[in-house]
């Protein structure tokens, strides 16, 4: 004999405005006559409708949805009265209690909703937006593309939120990719002419010349007369220039050791119970995972401080370390821990919500200073390792090893790393007037500057109030409280770089809270539901 419960049956939303009935405690319930129907199976939940309320029948639209509210809050102060005589101390848990089973999907969308509706209100006032794109591919393999827009009003107020995510289920072509982005700003009633700029990650369907997503952005703002500028990804940018340091003579031996001791559960369990016993520093080492921005840093940094305990674990289990007995490839080692570690303190300033574009950019012509410094004290007759910590403790433990020589190397790396960057960021370079007017109008002489600014550049100069204001204020208040009329060139290069995005920071987290949301055992979760969390995740 079949059995109805193996054949997963369940209550179907939809039974509520065609059928008026909901699902309390698994019971399938009329809400006009509270009559339980024994078996989840439309036959009998709607030959129960119309063989007793099909007066019901002339009810449609807005007003059989009306009708339910109201035969769900009959149902919910029946209920109350029946508290209130058997319990009456749980009167408050039951109030809070909804009928419906998707309530909190509903309360997702009705938030998200709300905030779209927010976000199109403030889009009106912008006077300038721009845009962060970035696409990744979901557990059920398909294709997600984030757009964020970041956009300044008169009064210099930024907002940056996520416009939309569009789910692609086809290819992932420059143009694709337009298709989606000009619908998400169209559906916002965005104007085209004031996009200043569109951030992307530096893929081919990305940044390609002719048909990548910047360009067309841009061809396309150019059409409505407007103006904007392609970015890569200042971020993803630094992270291609440390890879430029490959020292695979160093990196492949700590990736096998790294390996050889995490890949099998008891030779790991060993090791740590070794440093455990030895009451090492640490208590294990860390995985390398080349996607990860810190992750390579965070790798050599651990095994460095292990090496000794890391190469007596070895010799016990018959596998030594010989590259641990190398002063030339320990001072490689240092060299190298000490360099990712820099370029990791910058990631990690590149990294946050809501920086100006003139902020990550000091960062990185910082960055260059110091490179420059590092390369002027390496190739010094007597190397200065100040700033080289494992690089300095190695060259005082095998001081016999003419390891200083090694130096002039370690300066020529740098200097290289330092084209690279120079090389990577001319995109940057190219804004860097526009970025210092902006940062620092006060140092930027008149006739430098474009023509349309250089009459109220002069004034100012000459106003001493606020040059004063300048060095007290932070650098959005002080704009904000230009004269507009006496400043109005000014204040739009201001509005123009303040809308301007300088990482796609956001949709790496975004991507972060997507995974975690739609993971392995939520693959069934819905693009619209998906789109309505990670909307309120930002």
């Amino acid at each position: 004999r079949r059995k109805v419960d193996s054949e997963g049956r369940r209550f179907q939303d939809r039974w509520k405005v065609e059928y008026f009935f909901t699902e309390i405690e698994n019971h399938c319930v009329c809400l006009i006559c509270q009559e339980t129907v024994a078996v989840y199976k439309e036959f009998n939940v709607k030959r129960h409708y119309q063989s007793r309320h099909s007066t019901y029948d002339k009810l449609t639209g807005h007003d059989r949805s009306e009708k339910l509210k109201q035969l769900e809050a009959v149902l919910i102060e029946c209920v109350m009265k029946m508290v209130e005589n058997i319990c009456p101390e749980k009167k408050q848990e039951f109030a809070n209690i909804c009928l419906a089973r998707n309530t909190v999907a509903r309360r997702i969308e009705e938030i998200s909703s709300d905030i779209k509706r927010q976000l199109t209100s403030k889009g009106v006032d912008f006077d300038f937006f721009s845009i962060a794109c970035d696409e990744s591919t979901d557990l059920s393999d398909t294709a997600q593309l984030l757009i964020f827009m970041r956009g300044v009003d008169d009064e210099m107020n930024v907002t940056e939120e996520l416009l939309d995510l569009q789910s692609l289920t086809d290819q992932t072509r420059g143009k694709d990719l337009f298709v989606s982005v000009s619908s998400a700003i169209d559906d916002m009633k965005l104007p085209w002419n004031k996009v200043t700029g569109i951030i992307t990650d530096g893929a081919p369907a990305m940044v390609g010349e002719r048909s990548g997503l910047s360009t067309l952005i841009c061809n396309k703002v150019i059409e409505e007369g407007g103006k904007a500028i392609k970015l890569h990804c200042i971020i993803h940018q630094q992270v291609l220039c440390a890879k430029h340091l490959k020292y695979d003579h160093v990196m492949k031996p700590v990736l096998k050791t790294i390996n050889f001791i995490r890949s099998k559960a008891l030779c790991h369990r060993q090791f740590k119970q070794f440093l455990l016993d030895i009451q090492a520093e640490y208590e294990d080492v860390l995985y390398h995972n080349d996607v990860r921005w810190l992750s390579r840093g965070s790798a050599l940094q651990r095994f460095y401080s292990l090496r000794k305990e890391i190469g007596e674990f070895l010799e016990t289990k018959g596998q030594p370390m010989r590259e641990l007995s190398d002063p030339i490839w320990l001072a490689d080692l240092g060299f190298l821990v000490d360099i990712t570690k820099h370029l990791n303190v910058l990631n990690t300033s590149l990294q946050g919500k809501d920086a100006a574009v003139n902020q990550l950019y000091s960062h990185l012509k910082a960055f260059g200073t110091k490179l420059q410094l590092f390369i002027r004290q390496l190739s010094q007759t007597q190397p200065n390792t100040i700033h080289f910590s494992a690089l300095q403790e190695i060259m005082n433990s095998f001081p016999q090893d003419n390891i200083s020589a090694q130096t002039s190397r370690y300066a020529a790396d740098i200097a290289s790393l330092a084209g690279e960057f120079k090389r990577r960021f001319q995109d940057f370079a190219a804004i860097e007037k526009e970025i210092s007017l902006f940062s620092s109008p006060f140092s930027v002489d008149p006739e430098d500057a474009p023509d349309q600014l250089q009459l109220e550049l002069i004034e100012l100069h000459c106003d001493s109030e606020l040059r004063s204001r300048h060095q007290q204020l932070s650098l959005v208040n002080f704009y904000r409280q230009l004269d507009k009329s006496r400043f109005q060139e000014i204040r739009t290069l201001a509005k123009k770089m303040l809308s301007l995005f300088g990482s796609t920071y956001m949709c790496e987290k975004i991507f972060s809270a997507m995974n975690f949301n739609k993971n392995h055992v939520r693959t069934r979760l819905s693009d619209s539901h998906l789109r309505d969390i990670l909307r309120i995740k930002t």
